[in-house]
């Protein structure tokens, strides 16, 4: 236990001398905090970010609009803090684009804002209005083509993709870690049988793998979640399996088969905790596969869908303004993927060689 402790402390240490595993994990804290307080970071708190302003659709960064705030039809219910930390406070009030206004009497006279240089008189009674009617926002990264703020959607975008990973890793790792040990451990027909399949499902482009599971199980959130992980455990078990053949006949083990311990406390307790380095590693290779994958499924439709917030989506929705005159509308999400996929690659980088498993895998 000892040595055990030792050698974590060692690995925790040669890890924070590496500078690029520090960044990544500062980069996955700081995106880990951001997914977990969305709804409280973003501008725009409504659920999925999805305030839809036709008005002002395809702004530039750094945009600013002036609002008057009218109620809506129906009395909106206050939201909790639990519940808008999970899914959003709905608008209790409709967002109304305006050039200029001024209170008359009991009323509040507006310019509503059409398109650049159209606008239209409007009055409104000041009964139907916020207490502070007239709000400016700034649109820091500009709107999308429905006016939906671009920063809003990428702050809850985050989710997504975090969760992706999170749960692709899961599913790759329970498949991989059940399916490797049995092969490593039992060899001769169970390792045949079991890298037989593996080799088939290797065989099979993983675009392709997701497309099929993807119909199978239908398009949406958690859907295309189940699928990339169904795909991504081929990598795990191959290197689980040779893992276990390596040290399946150290002395540790054949300790355990001697005192006539279970073939599954023997794996489970002394087995895995050994070979948890070359499997952490992959882990965070896997984690940053599953947010390109997520992002190229969205991108192409069978993804996540409308109106939930995913970068590949937003990419999909705005790429053809990288052409025209607003190519920040593909450019963040892009670059956000880019950056959250650098920092599991960095931290992955560390742990190899925090872990000294570079030979290993």
């Amino acid at each position: 236990m000892n040595n055990n402790q030792s050698f974590q402390a060692a690995a925790w240490r040669r890890l924070k001398k590496n500078k690029g595993a520090v960044l990544g994990i500062v980069v996955i804290v700081l995106a880990i905090l951001v997914a977990v307080f969305a709804y409280f970071i973003a501008p725009d708190p409504s659920p999925f970010a999805n305030r839809i302003i036709l008005e002002i659709s395809g702004e530039k960064p750094g945009f600013k609009q002036s609002f008057i705030k009218i109620k809506k039809d129906k009395e909106v219910a206050k939201t909790g803090l639990l519940k808008q930390l999970i899914s959003g406070k709905e608008d209790a009030y409709l967002f109304i684009p305006i050039v200029k206004h001024e209170k008359k009497g009991d009323s509040i006279v507006v310019q509503k804002y059409i398109d650049e240089g159209i606008s239209e008189r409007q009055a409104f009674h000041l009964s139907q209005t916020a207490n502070d009617p007239v709000v400016t926002k700034k649109f820091l990264l500009g709107t999308d083509k429905y006016g939906r703020d671009i920063l809003s959607r990428l702050v809850v975008g985050t989710r997504v993709s975090l969760s992706v990973g999170l749960i692709t890793v899961i599913i790759s790792l329970s498949i991989g870690l059940l399916l490797g040990s049995l092969a490593g451990y039992y060899r001769g027909r169970t390792d045949d049988i079991i890298m037989w399949f593996i080799n088939v499902i290797w065989s099979i482009p993983t675009l392709l793998l997701v497309f099929a599971i993807t119909l199978a199980l239908g398009k949406g959130f958690w859907q295309v979640f189940i699928a990339i992980g169904l795909t991504m455990w081929v990598n795990v078990a191959r290197l689980v399996r040779g893992q276990v053949l390596s040290v399946r006949e150290l002395e540790y083990v054949e300790a355990t088969r001697a005192l006539g311990f279970s073939d599954l406390r023997t794996i489970v307790r002394h087995i895995w905790p050994n070979i948890m380095g070359p499997v952490m590693v992959i882990a965070a290779s896997n984690f940053a596969s599953a947010i390109v994958i997520e992002a190229g499924l969205s991108f192409l439709g069978i993804g996540v869908q409308q109106p939930q917030p995913s970068w590949g989506l937003m990419i999909k929705d705005n790429y053809n303004f990288v052409i025209t005159h607003n190519p920040m509308l593909a450019f963040a999400p892009g670059f956000a993927i880019m950056l959250l996929v650098l920092a599991f690659n960095l931290l992955g980088n560390g742990l190899r060689d925090a872990l000294n498993v570079r030979g290993r895998i």
